[in-house]
């Protein structure tokens, strides 16, 4: 669970490190404004951007009754975070995995990707998809319901 804050920390640290050294130099407004997008870049790659994250195996089960994807991601992940973004609303209907929270779902994804943890790996039907288009992932969402 901490190694998914890792990022997001650093990127408040390193914002809060330069914005004190511009309000020493006489610049509170780009201090300001500085650690304002620092704040931004730690929230889009911190786990409070993805829907709630559960393990791989009530994912996969969830998925065998509802017919949903499985979406396995883990934080820091452009990749992931444009999934997210672009699905918009339709995120929350998919079962998302962090891989970083859970070691089944990232033993999943290596046993999918010939050893590496290649995200976002979305499963459809028992059948993984590498960084899948995000309408092609919005498609197969319609045709699960």
């Amino acid at each position: 669970m901490t190694r998914a804050w890792i990022l997001p920390t650093l990127f408040v640290l390193c914002g809060s490190v330069v914005a004190t050294g511009l309000v020493f130099r006489g610049k509170p407004g780009a201090a300001a404004a500085l650690l304002l997008a620092f704040v931004l870049l730690a929230g889009v790659n911190s786990p409070l951007i993805f829907p709630r994250s559960i393990g791989a195996l009530e994912a996969q089960r969830r998925s065998a009754v509802d017919g949903r994807p499985v979406v396995f991601w883990r934080s820091g992940c452009k990749y992931c975070l444009r999934l997210r973004i672009r699905l918009g609303r339709s995120a929350r209907q998919l079962h998302w995995v962090d891989i970083w929270r859970d070691p089944a779902g990232a033993a999943a994804v290596r046993a999918a990707n010939d050893g590496n943890e290649t995200v976002p790996t979305v499963v459809v039907a028992g059948r993984p998809h590498v960084n899948p288009d995000p309408e092609w992932v919005r498609q197969q969402l319609s045709h699960s319901m």
